[in-house]
């Protein structure tokens, strides 16, 4: 069993992890994403079990900034060029350690940031080099619930899930 009781921030890649990886564009010009609505269960158990999340990505999109403000999110950073970079000076000014710290992304550019934290997931349609680095890989495709898979995989680990849900839903599971 893995140790990731430690982990106190998740940081959370946009496109292809939260989303399918397609961008959208209506008439006007305006992006839009498509978000799965089953990913906020894992977002406010994470919450719930004192967890703070980072969105970090390398586009800037309103709806991001739009779902993220629904979601909670601690920290949401867009149009991030050099995520290594950002999160390198991110750990080091609140004094994070890798062992505090997830990741979850799904293509090439997440590959560094990953190496930073302790903890690594992604979904089943993430390349084959950040399935290799991942310590969990989701049976569920990016877009379509795989952060909250991840999540959940994570604090049943820890043995939090049930009580979180239990207290965010009212529910026993």
């Amino acid at each position: 069993m893995n140790d990731w009781t430690k982990i106190k921030y998740i940081v959370i890649d946009v496109d292809g992890t939260m989303t399918d990886a397609g961008i959208y564009y209506d008439e006007h010009g305006n992006e839009l994403k498509k978000f799965c609505t089953r990913d906020a269960a894992g977002f406010f158990a994470a919450h719930k079990v004192g967890i703070k999340i980072m969105v970090l990505t390398g586009r800037e999109c309103a709806a991001t900034t739009r779902r993220m403000g629904e979601m909670k999110v601690e920290y949401l950073v867009q149009n991030c060029r050099d995520k290594v970079a950002y999160l390198t000076q991110f750990m080091r000014e609140h004094s994070i350690t890798k062992e505090q710290m997830g990741y979850l992304g799904d293509d090439l550019n997440d590959l560094p940031a990953m190496a930073l934290c302790g903890f690594a997931g992604c979904p089943a349609d993430a390349c084959a080099e950040v399935k290799r680095s991942a310590q969990y890989v989701s049976p569920v495709k990016g877009g379509s619930g795989a952060v909250r898979d991840i999540i959940e995989h994570l604090l049943r680990d820890r043995g939090e899930w049930e009580q979180a849900t239990r207290e965010i839903y009212g529910i026993g599971v």
